[in-house]
């Protein structure tokens, strides 16, 4: 992993960008703070009306797909257990296992600032569980549980795929 983001307490876009190999527009965080490795993390969305889901989720009242609002509690978890292994996305990607108890509360509208706490559950190998809420202000606008697994990275041709998805 880079030398620059270890050890630090809140990490900005461009260190995101170094553990997760996701890139816009599908890179849903872009800060993550009170990070307490291996345990928990904050990460934050400021949510904008050009995001280009809003063109048809709905164009006369654009409100963010709830399974977005999952995908960015996951790359928030995603980021952390990467900062806390000390892998980069160059060679590493993380993979949705499950998501359960999704429960969503309130629309996240344009304007809105996504925070977004999670917090691991259990690590099992490469699996790790998580739990995430997302608040716009206080208000707690979605939770779920979720798990995913970190993997080295398929290139297209690889051996164990034949169209190199998994």
């Amino acid at each position: 992993m880079d030398k620059s983001i270890e050890s630090q307490t809140v990490l900005n876009v461009e260190d995101i960008k170094k553990l997760l190999p996701h890139r816009a527009p599908f890179l849903f965080i872009q800060k993550l703070t009170d990070i307490g490795p291996g345990e928990s993390a904050v990460g934050y969305k400021t949510v904008s009306f050009n995001e280009p889901h809003f063109q048809g989720h709905f164009p006369d009242y654009p409100v963010m797909p709830g399974v977005l609002i999952v995908e960015a509690m996951a790359q928030t978890a995603g980021a952390l257990v990467m900062y806390t292994l000390g892998l980069g996305s160059a060679n590493r990607i993380v993979y949705f296992l499950t998501i359960d108890k999704a429960r969503f509360r309130r629309p996240v509208r344009p304007g809105d600032v996504l925070r977004m706490p999670v917090k691991a559950l259990r690590k099992r190998g490469p699996v790790w569980r998580f739990t995430g809420e997302a608040y716009a202000g206080d208000v707690l606008c979605a939770e779920a549980e979720y798990s995913a697994m970190i993997a080295d990275r398929v290139q297209e041709g690889d051996a164990g795929t034949s169209d190199g998805n998994r």
